[in-house]
């Protein structure tokens, strides 16, 4: 896996290339990063502040956390279906 930038430095590379005085070939070879790293930032960083459409990074770690909701709601939910059989399993008979 390839080494993660801290999110100061991909901001700065960002602000950077979005000046537009040099190509965004030559922005990625000066910082160190591959041109498909830049291209990745910058379409982040446009999805964030709203130019594209997209799912945003708080979109996305609620859409996480909703799912985790749910997975132990489904579970609460098969444990409550299951218990009147196994409460009735213990009852002695009349």
């Amino acid at each position: 896996m390839p080494k993660a930038y801290p999110a100061e430095f991909r901001r700065d590379v960002v602000a950077v290339a979005r000046k537009g005085q040099a190509p965004l070939t030559q922005i990625a070879k000066d910082f160190g990063i591959s041109e498909s790293c830049l291209a990745n930032w910058l379409k982040k960083a446009d999805i964030e502040d709203g130019n594209r459409s997209g799912v945003t990074r708080a979109e996305s770690e609620e859409l996480r956390e909703l799912r985790k909701r749910n997975k132990l709601l489904e579970q609460e939910n098969e444990v409550l279906r299951r218990a009147p059989a196994f409460f009735a399993r213990e009852l002695p008979p009349k």
